[in-house]
């Protein structure tokens, strides 16, 4: 930090275990992501290349070795990974990883169908090789899942080896966790919370009202994801109470 300010929350330091900022990169240039490292790297904890962005992104290689040379872990986006389910390639996609050199993986269905048991499986099998995000949620807005089955799908998928469980909410929060106004779903969020541990959830909230309202709720170590690469320093100061939106809530009453 640049000079001192008392009455600030303590923030837990990288590697974290909690606390964590997920960032999505949509596409970035390797100089745009040297860019970003130049100011946010103490900031960032993983990055998704978002959905299956990575099929088409120039320099992949180059781009992964750059964010993991600043101590960042790299994964692909759920997407990717339905997209070799969906056409019976999960062997072609573990070597994929490993042809990348990732250690971080996620495995998502919110664009395909899939049994429960499936997934599981797919979890149970990717946690021998990386460390696992598995996301719950539907991508349909159409789609609403009631709050015990969220509960029953986070439990099972961090029972089959998820390190971490993923509210779904999409790019732009607007589904899942989120109604399609950008609202949070706060009965869902308060109830899933009465089963599942806060720090076995990284919850999508691409949206700074929704960054907000997860401040609050959970203090400033609360796992969020999807923010954009020049959110990251933003997110860090409602996380300090340092933004207007969270400016008094820290202070000493």
């Amino acid at each position: 930090m640049n000079y001192t300010l008392t009455q600030l929350p303590e923030r837990t330091t990288r590697p974290r275990q909690n606390g964590l900022t997920m960032v999505m990169d949509k596409g970035l240039s390797l100089r745009e992501v040297e860019d970003f490292l130049s100011t946010s790297a103490e900031y960032a904890d993983i990055i998704k290349l978002g959905w299956a962005t990575s099929f088409v992104t120039p320099h992949l290689k180059e781009k992964i070795a750059i964010y993991q040379d600043a101590g960042i872990p790299v994964y692909f986006g759920g997407t990717l990974f339905e997209a070799f389910i969906v056409r019976n390639q999960f062997d072609a996609y573990r070597k994929l990883l490993d042809e990348f050199n990732l250690r971080y993986a996620e495995v998502s269905d919110g664009s395909i169908d899939m049994t429960q048991d499936d997934k599981c499986e797919y979890i149970r099998q990717l946690a021998t090789q990386v460390t696992v995000l598995s996301e719950v949620g539907s991508k349909d807005e159409t789609k609403i899942i009631p709050p015990y089955k969220w509960i029953q799908l986070m439990k099972a998928e961090l029972q089959a080896g998820a390190w971490k469980v993923i509210g779904e909410a999409r790019e732009g929060g607007t589904v899942g966790l989120f109604r399609a106004s950008g609202e949070v779903r706060q009965g869902l969020v308060e109830e899933i919370l009465t089963q599942i541990p806060a720090e076995s959830i990284l919850w999508e909230a691409p949206q700074k009202e929704q960054q907000v309202w997860f401040v609050k709720l959970l203090g400033a170590n609360v796992n969020v994801g999807n923010i954009a690469p020049n959110e990251v320093i933003p997110l860090e100061t409602i996380r300090l109470g340092l933004r207007g939106d969270t400016f008094t809530h820290f202070l000493d009453k």
